[in-house]
């Protein structure tokens, strides 16, 4: 039987991810107190095979119940039941965003400020997304694409216990992103900024790309940066990782950093690789 808790941060996507999961067969409980999970598995594991697959929103609404959630689990754990954690998350920006859009207060901040409501939720949530067997970040994922990654993990015969790699091309002017694990700065390459026929473009344009990439310092970085990301991510899979995210930068975000990051997912992509690119601070353009 498969039993999967979706938790984490409101506004990541919990109600677009339990929805993916009713289409995938799952019989799907959102809210449940967590002092009914022990009860609740007994239930369905004693269903005779009549229910096969289990997923359970357990989130911070729960108020006070969702305290004795540790407990709860470590009660069906005790009684043999296997069980998984799904954890969504976004950057503080990304969800921020999501709340003014629909309107919503936080449910930690009803009468306050977004930003107050999100980190009393992440320090509530640490130790859960810490104890996750699967972390998605959604800031940059539509509900269509949130809803393919699902299913590449629960579909059977679809799943792929690969990485799934995100890079992230950016301006440190408008600063780091928030929630990237490798952050590389190639400010050190030539600038096409200071070429007036060339300031206009973005490392998305063949001119941009050529004139960066004739340098021999540009060549050897990013001979350097393959071969450590390809050094770091049997390490990264190995710990349990499932999602990399790897953010490059120079001055504006426009022309250096887009250049490399098209280079590395061009590579990454080649090598078989579960791999996504968003440029932030140019328009937006997303592959897949």
């Amino acid at each position: 039987m498969k039993f999967v808790i979706i938790t984490g941060l409101s506004g990541a996507g919990k109600s677009q991810a339990v929805k993916c999961m009713e289409d995938l067969g799952f019989y799907c409980v959102d809210n449940l107190p967590p002092v009914l999970i022990p009860k609740f598995a007994e239930l369905c594991f004693n269903s005779n095979g009549e229910i096969q697959k289990i997923a359970l929103v357990i989130d911070i609404r729960g108020g006070r119940f969702f305290n004795e959630l540790f407990e709860r689990l470590g009660e069906i754990k005790k009684e043999g039941y296997k069980y998984e954690i799904l954890f969504l998350e976004a950057s503080d920006e990304s969800l921020i965003k999501r709340f003014k859009e629909t309107r919503r207060m936080h449910p930690l901040s009803p009468e306050g400020r977004i930003i107050d409501g999100i980190n009393a939720e992440r320090e509530k949530l640490e130790e859960l997304r810490e104890k996750a067997d699967k972390v998605i970040n959604t800031s940059d994922m539509t509900p269509g694409e949130l809803k393919e990654e699902i299913k590449k993990i629960y579909l059977e015969g679809s799943g792929s216990d690969n990485i799934i790699i995100s890079i992230l091309s950016f301006g440190f002017k408008k600063g780091i992103p928030l929630d990237a694990d490798l952050v590389f700065d190639v400010r050190f390459l030539p600038n096409p900024h200071y070429i007036e026929e060339l300031k206009d473009f973005t490392g998305n344009d063949k001119k941009i790309r050529d004139y960066v990439m004739k340098w021999p310092e540009s060549i050897e970085f990013v001979k350097k940066l393959n071969e450590m990301i390809d050094f770091l991510i049997p390490y990264y899979e190995r710990e349990g990782k499932f999602q990399l995210v790897i953010a490059i930068g120079c001055t504006g975000g426009k022309h250096r950093s887009v250049t490399v990051a098209n280079i590395l997912y061009e590579y990454l992509k080649d090598k078989g690789h579960r791999v996504r690119i968003n440029h932030r601070d140019v328009p937006k353009i997303v592959k897949e």
